[in-house]
C-alpha cells in the first residue's frame, strides 16, 4: 500500500490524471471546434458563441487564480469541466431548435469554467515537477490532453464518413462528447490537494496559505505591472488567435465535413508530435537552462515564419467571395493543403508549450504559479474573443491571416527579453531544505 501511496501521491501520476481530464472536457471540446463552427454548417453561431466563451474566459481568468487557490485544483476541475458538457447538449439542442440564444449563454458559462479548469491545470503542471522535469511532464500533458483531439475527431469521422456535402454533424456526434465530457468532470475527483502531493526529490509541494481575498486580489493587480508578464503578453495574446482563422476560414470554409473531421485528427495528432520533441529539448542537459530558451525562441520562431510564408500561398488561392466550400479527400492536391494543417497544429503545441515553460522557469510556488496560468489565459482568451469577433465581420480572409501572422511575429521580441533573464534555479530554499532534511536523518 506504501508503494502504492507513492506512486498515487508522486507529480507524474496527478499530472497523468489531469491530462486525461483535459482529453476529455477541453480536448473533445477541440475536436468539435476544430472541425469550423462547432460541427455546423452555418459556422455563425459557434462564432458568436466563441465570442462569449473567450470574453467571459478572458474576465474568469483574473479572478480564477484566487479561486483556484481557495478551492483547490480537484474541486475547480470538476465545476470547470462540467461546464464542457453543457455546451455539447446546447449543441445538440441546436441541431433541432436553432436556439442560437442558448448556445451563446453555454458559452459564456464555458468561458467561466474553462479559466477554472485551465488554471488549476496550470498550477499543477509548472508547480508539482521539479526543474528538470518541466518541460517533460508539460509535454506529457500536451500529449495526453491532444490525444482528446486525435480521439475525439475519430468520432465525427466514424459518424459523418459518408457525408460528403457541406453538411452539419449528426446528433450522435453531440451525443458521444456531451458523455465524454461529463466522464472528465468526475474524473477530477481523483485529484490530490497540492500539500498531499510530493516532488521527485522527497519534498513536498511548496504551497503558501491562503491570503485575504485583498491580498490575492492585490497580488492578481500586480501582474499587470510585473514587466515580465507584460513581455510575454504579446506571446499570451497571440498563442489562440489563430484558430477562428484556422478553424472557420481554412477547414470550415473550404472543406467537407468528413474532411473538416480528417483534417482535424491530423491537427491534433502534429500537437502530439510537437509536445513530445520540443518538450524533452526544453529539458535537455546538454545546454544551460537560458540557452535552452534562446535555442527553442529560435526554433519557434523559424517554424512559425516557414508555416505561415506556407499558409500565405495557400490562402492566395480563395477569398471570402470566391470559395470552395466541399473541397474532399480524394481531391487532387489535397496532400499538399493536409500537410499545411499539420504544420499550423505541430506550430500550436511549440507555440503555448514554449509559453507554459517560460512562465514555469520564474517560479516554482503554486499560488503564483496559478496567478501567472490566470494572466496568461486572460490574454490569451482576451485575443481569441477578438478573433473570433473578426471573423463574424466577414473581413477578408488574407486579411485574417496577415493580422495572425504579424501578431505571432510580434510577441517574439518580449519572449526574448524574458528567455535572456531565466536563472539556472528557483529553488534556493529548496536546497536549503533538502539539505537540513538530510542532516536530521544523519543525526537520528
Amino acid at each position: 500500500m506504501k508503494v502504492l501511496k507513492k506512486i498515487y501521491t508522486s507529480p507524474l501520476i496527478q499530472v497523468i490524471i489531469v491530462g486525461v481530464v483535459c482529453l476529455l472536457t477541453s480536448g473533445m471540446y477541440n475536436a468539435l471546434s476544430g472541425m469550423g463552427g462547432g460541427g455546423q454548417l452555418d459556422t455563425t453561431v459557434a462564432s458568436n458563441a466563441s465570442v462569449a466563451l473567450y470574453t467571459c474566459f478572458s474576465i474568469g481568468g483574473l479572478l480564477a487564480g484566487p479561486i483556484v487557490n481557495k478551492l483547490g485544483p480537484s474541486i475547480s476541475l470538476i465545476l470547470g469541466g462540467s461546464t464542457y458538457a453543457l455546451y455539447s447538449g446546447s449543441l445538440l439542442y441546436y441541431n433541432h431548435h436553432k436556439s442560437e440564444a442558448f448556445t451563446v449563454i453555454s458559452g459564456a458559462i464555458l468561458g467561466f469554467g474553462a479559466a477554472l479548469l485551465w488554471t488549476g491545470q496550470g498550477a499543477i503542471m509548472l508547480s508539482y515537477p521539479t526543474e528538470e522535469n518541466k518541460g517533460k511532464y508539460i509535454g506529457l500533458f500536451w500529449v495526453i490532453f491532444n490525444m482528446g483531439g486525435v480521439l475525439g475527431s475519430l468520432i465525427p469521422i466514424g459518424l459523418n464518413w459518408h457525408q460528403v456535402n457541406s453538411g452539419s454533424v449528426n446528433d450522435g456526434t453531440y451525443i458521444a462528447f456531451l458523455v465524454l465530457m461529463a466522464g472528465g468532470a468526475v474524473l477530477s475527483a481523483a485529484l490530490l490537494p497540492p500539500h498531499k502531493v510530493t516532488h521527485d526529490d522527497g519534498t513536498p509541494v511548496k504551497l503558501q496559505q491562503f491570503p485575504k481575498w485583498k491580498d490575492e486580489i492585490i497580488g492578481v493587480a500586480k501582474l499587470f505591472f510585473n514587466w515580465k508578464m507584460l513581455a510575454l503578453a504579446p506571446m499570451f495574446l497571440a498563442s489562440n488567435w489563430f484558430y477562428a482563422y484556422q478553424f472557420n476560414v481554412v477547414n470550415a470554409n473550404y472543406f467537407n465535413v468528413r474532411t473538416r473531421a480528417f483534417n482535424n485528427l491530423w491537427y491534433w495528432a502534429a500537437q502530439i508530435l510537437g509536445a513530445l520533441v520540443f518538450g524533452k529539448f526544453l529539458d535537455t542537459t546538454l545546454l544551460k537552462r537560458k540557452n535552452r530558451g534562446l535555442v527553442g525562441l529560435l526554433i519557434l520562431l523559424v517554424t512559425v515564419m516557414a508555416t505561415w510564408i506556407g499558409g500565405l500561398f495557400f490562402q492566395l488561392t480563395f477569398t471570402r467571395v470566391h470559395n470552395i466550400t466541399g473541397s474532399d479527400i480524394y481531391d487532387s492536391k489535397y496532400a499538399e493543403k493536409l500537410i499545411l494543417y499539420i504544420a499550423y497544429g505541430m506550430n500550436d503545441a511549440m507555440y503555448q508549450i514554449y509559453a507554459y515553460w517560460i512562465m514555469g522557469a520564474l517560479s516554482n510556488d503554486v499560488n503564483e504559479l496559478a496567478r501567472f496560468t490566470g494572466f496568461y489565459k486572460t490574454i490569451q482568451s482576451a485575443g481569441g474573443a477578438i478573433s473570433w469577433r473578426i471573423d463574424t465581420l466577414g473581413i477578408s480572409f488574407l486579411d485574417e491571416l496577415i493580422i495572425c501572422w504579424i501578431l505571432l511575429a510580434v510577441a517574439f521580441p518580449g519572449a526574448l527579453a524574458v528567455a535572456l533573464r531565466v536563472k539556472e534555479t528557483n529553488n534556493e530554499g529548496r536546497e536549503k531544505q533538502i539539505v537540513k532534511e538530510i542532516s536530521e536523518k544523519a543525526i537520528v
